[in-house]
């Protein structure tokens, strides 16, 4: 297989299980089931050049092409046994083994020394201010009309809450210490 995963490939593959479904369906339930908080669908033409290569690699296959006077014609892809394989393959690595993904965050933070103390606490600041909003939009994304959403659905959403609640108590911690003065350096390459 010469394929990496992706979270768009698993996406694919994942929502392929519930039936044939056509690239524009597959964008639009990414995006009405909120998961593109976790998968960028935001260009078309990843997600087809995405389909294309699973296509190529055997773990789809297009089927009929569906006809609507309000639409152009629109390719149907079906999920193959190597498909189902793959995405239960990749699932089980993804959920079992931790992996260096190289966010932008600790990328900054480890030219921090580039700026004042006092510049990164506002940063940092900020970047807590910004965090608590996303909190709030997380915790509004685990109810839908005042009723609970079933938390298999969400476990994705309540992974990020987590993560951005540690993440915010972390850099208040940091920001206290860079006030009293605990943590400091002098500003300027090393």
């Amino acid at each position: 297989m010469t394929i990496r995963r992706s979270p768009l490939a698993l996406a694919i593959l994942g929502l392929l299980e519930n039936g044939p479904m056509h690239p524009y369906g597959i964008q639009r339930l990414i995006k009405q089931w909120g998961k593109d908080e976790v998968v960028n669908v935001g260009q078309r033409t990843s997600l087809y050049r995405m389909i294309v290569r699973l296509e190529e690699e055997g773990m789809i296959t297009a089927g009929a092409t569906e006809r609507d006077e309000r639409y152009p014609e629109r390719t149907v892809y079906h999920l193959t046994e190597d498909g189902r394989a793959t995405c239960r393959e990749w699932l089980a690595e993804i959920l079992t083994t931790p992996r260096n993904e190289f966010p932008e965050f600790p990328a900054a933070l480890s030219f921090v020394m580039l700026v004042t103390p006092e510049t990164a606490g506002e940063l940092l600041g900020e970047r807590r201010d910004h965090l608590s909003e996303r909190i709030a939009v997380l915790d509004a994304e685990l109810v839908l009309e005042g009723e609970p959403i079933p938390r298999f659905a969400l476990l994705e959403t309540e992974y990020q809450r987590a993560i951005a609640v540690a993440e915010a108590e972390w850099i208040d911690r940091i920001v206290d210490d860079l006030t009293t003065g605990t943590l400091t350096w002098k500003p300027g390459p090393v």
